[in-house]
């Protein structure tokens, strides 16, 4: 084992549910690492107030701060190292992560994504959108995965899935709160898992 603890930076657009349950899974000792830096493309995410909150470092990188996309990428790889990060957790995260910080961080980047890829996978599923599209296709499950990122959106190898019911009078909001419950439960129990194993 190494003598710290693995150093998790996460990025988050909009609310940060996401990364409130990692950062609550550190503090409990679920998750036997800590939030080292918490980055987001937009300014004015609820997540970059979480971080605040906690004490933590944040970062808004963006389009709008580094229109250049080889500068985005040079400022995300530069603020990942200077925070000294083992491993990168895309939490909502709505902005595709550049090649050279995937390779940089090549096997430890991982998103989570509120369905059972490969379906409702790709660049147009996410957020409401994914659960509209399992309710139109008549799904009668769908879930939560966890997978490494590559340079192909939701494309990279699964690491784990959970299963989630669709029940017959689901509208998209109340199947979004389910999956959304049961992913920050799933997000704890498999970050911990996949940090342990980095810190090994």
């Amino acid at each position: 084992m190494k003598d710290t603890m693995t150093r998790i930076a996460v990025f988050a657009s909009h609310n940060g549910s996401d990364l409130q349950a990692v950062i609550d899974g550190c503090k409990c000792g679920a998750i036997p690492a800590e939030v080292c830096l918490v980055i987001s493309n937009n300014s004015r995410s609820f997540a970059l107030e979480r971080a605040r909150r906690e004490g933590i470092p944040t970062r808004h990188i963006s389009s709008k701060t580094h229109p250049d996309e080889t500068a985005f990428a040079q400022a995300l790889t530069e603020a990942l190292e200077e925070a000294g990060t083992d491993m990168v957790m895309l939490c909502g995260y709505m902005k595709k992560m550049p090649e050279a910080v995937i390779e940089r961080y090549e096997g430890r980047i991982f998103n989570i994504h509120p369905a059972l890829l490969p379906k409702h996978g790709g660049p147009d599923m996410y957020g409401i959108h994914v659960h509209e599209a399992v309710i139109r296709e008549g799904d009668t499950e769908t879930g939560v995965t966890i997978h490494r990122v590559s340079n192909v959106i939701d494309g990279g190898e699964i690491i784990a899935q959970t299963r989630v019911p669709v029940m017959p009078d689901d509208t998209p909001e109340t199947l979004a709160a389910r999956v959304l419950e049961r992913e920050h439960t799933f997000l704890v129990e498999v970050v911990g898992r996949l940090a342990a194993e980095i810190n090994g």
